[in-house]
């Protein structure tokens, strides 16, 4: 299977990481973590102007009608400049409202004002004491069709407070249905905080707060599902491009680090070591890019079993390379001075992100045609 970049795919992976370069760098990134907002509205408005706001969203509502391979691109220099800007959740939001809504009326209006930067989205995937099960959702909708209210408490919901509308599971008559909620809504109370990573997260408490429920030919817990494998696809992506960084920063400071008279990045049993943090990272792009061509297949099993082996792999990834780079740094490599210790944070915390590698693992095994052989 051929996995080289379009033209086009290159030319915008190429723009961005222009643009990352100049002006998203590790002192400009660590400024945007340590403000109050922990956003910055001038790099959303340039990544507005950039196209990648308008790249997920159907060309019907003012978009590139990007697939997954082209977000695949975006999220890998996204990645690898740890940007901390609302992108993804906003992505996985758009995907929401592309999967399970209409397409036209207010979904076509929230698909419009993401495509042009001016609105802000988020998925509440998470509740209290459900872990990695998607299916456990104990939020109520309650009332007519034409006035739906919600109660309950949703954790972790990434880029919550920056988000000007959420797309929130929740049960209606005993079944999963996803609803449209605005950030001012009555009856909601968001609890802001930031994440190990310099990301931000919320918790969601909805007492009565009205909503308006996607009626999407998919809407429901089919579509909640696929929404959460495209999410866990694009973070698989962002953490091929932290894995690139890091490797990259480890080998840079081998070749600085002097012991003995010379640099460490000379010694074989180190070189090994990298080799093999290479290999890690290489095993990790190939299943993530696989994922990526699948991620679309009308198959649901074929999506899932790609999906997840991507995220067993990418989470196996970071934990090795990580650990060894923070090795290699010393102990540089646990402060906020370097890039490194703030690269490792970011894939600890997409790997434990719409499920770790035990509960994907568990997910692979338990799908059609998994065969167990005893040794």
């Amino acid at each position: 299977m051929d996995f080289t970049f379009n033209d086009e795919q290159q030319q915008f992976a190429d723009a961005l990481r222009r643009y990352l370069d100049k002006s998203y760098g590790f002192e400009a990134r660590q400024a945007i973590v340590r403000s109050e907002a922990g956003v910055s509205d001038a790099h959303w408005s340039a990544f507005s102007e950039l196209g990648l706001t308008a790249l997920p969203v159907p060309q019907a509502q003012g978009g590139f009608d990007g697939g997954p391979v082209d977000m695949l691109v975006v999220m890998q220099e996204l990645g690898r400049a740890l940007v901390v800007e609302p992108y993804w959740a906003t992505a996985v939001g758009i995907e929401a409202l592309r999967v399970a809504g209409t397409g036209q009326g207010e979904d076509a209006s929230l698909l419009e004002g993401a495509a042009q930067g001016q609105l802000k989205l988020a998925v509440a995937f998470h509740e209290p004491h459900a872990r990695y099960d998607l299916f456990e959702v104990a939020t109520t909708a309650t009332g007519s069709a034409e006035r739906q209210t919600l109660t309950g408490t949703k954790s972790v919901v990434l880029h919550g407070a920056q988000a000007h509308y959420w797309i929130v599971p929740a049960r209606s008559q005993g079944e999963i249905a996803l609803f449209v909620v605005a950030c001012d809504a009555a009856g909601v109370k968001v609890t802001d905080y930031r994440t190990i990573d310099g990301q931000r997260a919320a918790t969601l408490e909805f007492a009565g707060t009205p909503a308006r429920r996607l009626d999407g030919a998919h809407s429901g817990a089919a579509a909640l599902e696929h929404i959460a494998d495209y999410g866990t696809l694009l973070l698989c992506a962002e953490a091929v491009g932290a894995l690139d960084a890091l490797n990259i920063a480890t080998v840079e400071y081998t070749r600085t680090r002097q012991q003995f008279g010379q640099p460490i990045a000379r010694f074989q049993a180190l070189q090994h070591r990298m080799a093999e943090m290479l290999i890690h990272a290489e095993q990790a792009r190939s299943l993530t890019y696989l994922a990526a061509v699948r991620c679309s297949s009308e198959d649901a099993d074929e999506r899932r079993r790609a999906v997840s082996a991507a995220k067993v792999r990418v989470g196996q990834a970071a934990r090795f390379v990580g650990q060894q780079a923070v090795q290699l740094h010393g102990g540089m490599g646990v402060t906020n001075e370097v890039a490194a210790a703030h690269l490792f944070k970011r894939l600890a915390i997409i790997e434990t992100t719409l499920g770790d590698v035990d509960h994907h693992l568990a997910r692979f095994a338990a799908l059609p045609g998994f065969v167990r052989t005893e040794i």
